[in-house]
């Protein structure tokens, strides 16, 4: 990833879509913004979304700083009015496999690849995205500076919260409607009563916890 260009220094009250404009300014668009969704989760999917916008979203906003109704009315706006959108789905099984960080980078990775506009500049929330071929730049709390960032956040998170209620109709004992699969105190003590399911991730502690207060105890021979 490379540095914000000096040349497009962006005033601290340029408003959410500050970086936006300084970029296109300087020629560097469109601009792509990347965020994923599950990445503290215990069970579920990781979801990485990537958001081109060219004009204002109403109501946009970091995921987290929204409703559950705003957030998805926020995301039938953007859907509507981006310019370029796509979604990369990492199974539970898969974020065990690779890793969760690796499986956090490859699925902003396949994001950005999936999209049909290919970015002139790419921005990220949190740390850098290497291997991109694209210049960017990693920002902290980005979903709450950056449009395309909190586009990304809101694509990603309704996406998931969505597959999680799915995945409460195949696994209603664990709620995962309600809590999204988050190591909430309801959801630990599903864990701890019924032992993990298919969707939770192995390579948890709280998940291999459970797994081996449910092993019998070996008995001295």
């Amino acid at each position: 990833m490379t540095r914000f260009d000096r040349g497009s220094t962006v005033r601290r009250d340029a408003g959410l879509y500050g970086y936006e404009r300084a970029l296109q300014r300087r020629g560097l668009h469109p601009v792509a913004g990347v965020d994923e969704a599950g990445r503290g989760a215990c069970a579920g999917p990781l979801v990485a979304a990537a958001v081109i916008l060219d004009r204002p979203v109403p109501g946009l906003a970091d995921s987290k700083l929204l409703t559950p109704a705003r957030r998805e009315a926020c995301h039938d706006e953007i859907l509507t009015r981006a310019v370029d959108v796509s979604v990369v789905v990492v199974s539970a099984a898969d974020c065990d496999r690779l890793g969760l960080h690796r499986a956090n980078i490859e699925a902003l990775r396949r994001a950005l690849a999936r999209l049909t506009r290919r970015p002139g500049y790419v921005l990220t929330d949190g740390f850098p995205v290497d291997g991109l071929g694209t210049p960017g730049l990693a920002m902290w709390k980005g979903d709450r500076v950056a449009a395309s960032i909190a586009a990304a956040s809101v694509v990603a998170k309704v996406t998931r919260d969505r597959l999680m209620v799915e995945l409460h109709e195949q696994f209603p004992a664990y709620d995962f409607g309600t809590h999204k699969g988050y190591a909430t105190a309801a959801h630990e003590a599903a864990l701890r009563r019924h032992g993990p399911c298919a969707e939770h991730r192995s390579t948890y502690a709280n998940v291999r916890a459970a797994v081996a207060a449910r092993e019998p105890i070996q008995e001295d021979a």
